[in-house]
């Protein structure tokens, strides 16, 4: 039998309050409490009883002493810490009555949403910076087949759908048809600006000046991130241990499933979101779901602390989603 105690469980609540030239609000932790110095998101705990809108009214009005109107939900982390586990709720400020002003000795900061990252933050917080800064749908392109030119123009139009995020993979082609494709759809993504990855291939991804989506497998031959910081490194997880490793070389996000049963991983035991929930714990990366995902789960991503949802088929034009 264990002498282990169990974790004690806590549910904070935190406001986006963004003020009139767009800038976002931090306050920075004060001396004597667990990761003093860093920033984060105001807000509090939840106190038994409380809805979580009431406990985030409660709390800013004592922090910073306004009165705020909670908006909708942003996302909910589950963050697993030495001594706790925590939940932080995170909920959009649309407007307040008073003047913010640090009531228990914390510094503010109105900070530029693109300035976030440079924060010291909890890493409860992280995964709420990109959620508010980068795209909640990643689309991995499908096997081209044998039409190219059919290919681009459904890339074409998923773009013009909204999508943001591309990760290019086609493992079906030979490597010269397939590294011009790709020199075309990476002119796709960048007249958009859309971000764009090429999956696994490092040296194509330096060739073209793109980011670089790894496979679980390329992990443990890897020390350090593959490409400067200036270019956006993702990886397929399917565990803690990758998840970990993954953070541990630098990684900007991950993807990790399977949440539910797919026909790109048939055979394959769903996670289901309790189970990205418990890995989401882990970790401070940002994460998408993958496995069954469409945009309808995004919702329910966020709720369970995921940056959005990554897919192929609910995500491609249907032209060709049977690809």
């Amino acid at each position: 039998m264990s002498d282990e105690k169990p974790l004690r469980s806590i549910h904070v609540v935190a406001g986006v309050i963004t003020d009139a030239r767009g800038r976002i609000l931090l306050a920075r932790r004060t001396e004597g409490r667990d990761l003093a110095g860093r920033w984060e998101f105001p807000g509090g705990k939840r106190e038994p009883g409380e809805t979580p809108e009431d406990a985030l009214i409660r709390e800013l009005q004592e922090e910073l002493g306004i009165t705020p109107k909670v908006g909708p939900a942003l996302i909910n982390v589950p963050q697993h810490y030495p001594d706790k586990r925590l939940r932080l709720d995170v909920r959009y400020v649309t407007a307040w009555e008073g003047h913010p002003r640090g009531h228990e000795g914390q510094a503010l900061a109105w900070v530029a949403p693109d300035k976030l990252p440079r924060y010291d933050m909890p890493p409860a917080d992280r995964p709420v910076v990109a959620a508010l800064l980068h795209p909640d749908r990643y689309l991995v392109t499908p096997e081209p087949g044998d039409d190219d030119a059919g290919w681009l123009a459904s890339l074409q139009q998923a773009i013009d759908s909204g999508i943001r995020r591309v990760q290019l993979r086609a493992r079906g082609i030979d490597g010269a048809r397939w590294r011009n494709l790709a020199k075309a759809a990476v002119r796709h993504c960048r007249k958009a600006k859309v971000e764009v990855l090429i999956n696994a291939d490092i040296e194509l991804a330096r060739e073209l000046g793109t980011g670089v989506h790894l496979r679980a497998a390329q992990l443990a031959e890897l020390s350090a991130r593959p490409l400067p910081d200036t270019a956006v490194v993702a990886v397929s997880c399917h565990n803690a241990k990758e998840l970990q490793r993954a953070e541990a070389i630098g990684c900007d996000f991950a993807v990790l499933g399977t949440l539910k049963s797919s026909a790109s991983h048939l055979g394959v035991a769903p996670l289901g979101w309790d189970g990205f929930a418990k890995l989401r714990e882990a970790v401070s990366l940002p994460i998408y779901a993958i496995g069954g995902m469409s945009a309808d789960d995004i919702g329910q991503a966020r709720q369970h602390g995921a940056q959005g949802v990554a897919a192929i088929r609910a995500l491609w034009p249907v032209a060709l989603a049977t690809v």
